[in-house]
């Protein structure tokens, strides 16, 4: 190829169409990528896909509301800093996260407590491990600082599950007096939509 035309491919931009492999599908646009589909690239080199930011989402049993869970985090991190362990906080789950790398890229562990999604947590790693009996399980290592969100609701599930960007909660709106509002009233205005 003339050097003069693969140098002006390598400044053009990259146009990425996912295309379903199945040829009944065959044409249509996708939004997702996944295992199924190849990306076809026009009129420039292949470009790596890169990922994206990804979250998780996990019932949090056992704490009434924020404040219990975060009486717990000071109380695990007391715990620890008298052992003498590392100040981090871990929390243990027996599935193991494929995507890890997207998650610990930004990603945090929103906290369902009482059918809402309330708080998160910066997810700083995940280290996998298989315990006494063979199982294998992770740590989920978490950044102690709770951040409260703007609540919202979700159904009861188990284990943990992706949450993209987009329909993660956003993070609750500070200062003027906003933190004062109490739990019971904040779930009645996030039911009405009005937070």
């Amino acid at each position: 190829m003339n050097p003069s035309i693969a140098d002006s491919r390598k400044q053009m931009p990259v146009f990425l169409v996912f295309k379903p492999t199945s040829a009944r599908r065959k044409g249509a646009l996708c939004k997702t990528i996944g295992m199924r589909h190849r990306a076809f690239v026009y009129g420039a080199p292949v470009a790596k896909y890169e990922g994206m930011t990804l979250h998780l989402v996990k019932l949090c049993v056992g704490a009434e509301s924020v404040e219990d869970l975060q009486a717990w985090i000071d109380q695990r991190q007391a715990e620890r800093r008298a052992k003498g362990m590392p100040a981090e906080q871990i929390h243990t789950t027996r599935m193991v996260p494929t995507k890890a790398q997207d998650l610990i890229d930004g990603g945090s562990l929103y906290w369902v407590i009482k059918g809402y999604v309330q708080a998160r947590q910066r997810l700083v790693d995940i280290r996998p491990f298989t315990d006494e009996g063979g199982i294998k399980r992770c740590h989920l290592v978490l950044d102690p600082e709770l951040v409260t969100t703007r609540m919202q609701p979700r159904r009861p599930f188990q284990g943990w599950r992706y949450l993209k960007p987009d329909d993660a909660p956003k993070d609750a709106v500070t200062g003027s007096g906003a933190g004062d509002i109490p739990e019971d009233m904040r779930r009645d205005l996030a039911e009405l939509c009005l937070i």
